[in-house]
């Protein structure tokens, strides 16, 4: 309890409570304040043995994370689990991870430029800030371009479903939903949303998606905050608690100038829950 409430006070908005009862939390990590390049979400799960027996079950979630990048990283946590058995070990590992992120930010130009942040501080925009807003879906798709092949391969555009939005204080949620069960697919869909002007100009568009790989037998999955800290993360989460696969749920948020706080991510995980039952 002493070490949760010292790294939520040290780390403030950065640090998300995800479920109390069974100790998850996530944090969003990042090399720098004011104009990161690079940005990682951490979640971890706190078993009933931590620290004394069990190390914390961690994620790891960013769009650039991949491969050797994916392993080095996770060896430099276990390194640090086996140096300091029977210690709390979150402060290490987050700082460690935001040392690589700083090491990579020096080393290279990023792939991939982090431009939104969360509507919850733009209150001076009001009503008409989602009219001038640029569409952001070529970053977007430019992230799921990294994760995708380079070849021109077509690949069948899946059925997508829209839920029902929910309108709380002027701002409107919608959730999309479509079968996947290719990354490739995954940016089919994405491309697709974005052709509707109204899905383009929304303050957010929040996803995730989840694909199991019948053959590693293990599950491919990421997902995107697109400006609004920590959603994606827990978007992904209640994918995992509800055990659904082959499947990407988009949740578009067209913000309405007032300040909704912790209700948006209230509503974020509504919409999805109820797209995904329907």
């Amino acid at each position: 309890i002493d070490e949760i409430e010292a790294l939520s006070s040290i780390y403030g908005d950065d640090w998300c409570v995800v479920d109390e009862d069974e100790k998850i939390y996530c944090i969003k990590i990042s090399d720098c304040l004011d104009q990161p390049k690079w940005t990682l979400c951490l979640q971890v799960i706190l078993p009933p043995g931590y620290p004394a027996a069990e190390p914390p079950i961690y994620q790891l979630n960013a769009p650039w994370l991949r491969g050797q990048d994916y392993t080095e990283l996770a060896n430099s946590l276990e390194e640090i689990y086996v140096q300091n058995l029977g210690e709390s070990i979150l402060y290490l590992w987050v700082e460690k991870i935001r040392e690589i992120l700083i090491e990579k930010a020096q080393s290279s130009d990023p792939e991939l430029d982090i431009k939104k942040t969360t509507e919850e501080v733009d209150e001076d925009d009001g009503d008409d800030f989602f009219l001038d807003y640029q569409p952001i879906q070529e970053d977007q798709i430019k992230v799921l371009n990294y994760v995708t092949s380079e070849t021109q391969e077509d690949e069948e555009l899946p059925p997508i479903h829209h839920g029902n939005p929910i309108t709380d204080r002027r701002s409107t949620f919608q959730a999309h939903l479509a079968p996947v069960v290719t990354t490739r697919q995954v940016k089919r869909v994405l491309e697709k949303l974005y052709e509707n002007k109204k899905i383009a100009s929304a303050t957010h568009n929040i996803y995730a998606y989840r694909i199991y790989c019948e053959d590693k037998q293990t599950f491919l999955q990421d997902c995107e905050d697109d400006g609004e800290t920590a959603a994606g993360g827990r978007l992904l989460h209640l994918m995992q608690i509800l055990n659904v696969h082959n499947v990407l749920v988009v949740v578009s948020r067209w913000y309405g100038g007032i300040l909704l706080g912790p209700d948006r991510f209230k509503h974020i995980n509504n919409c999805a829950r109820n797209v995904l039952v329907e």
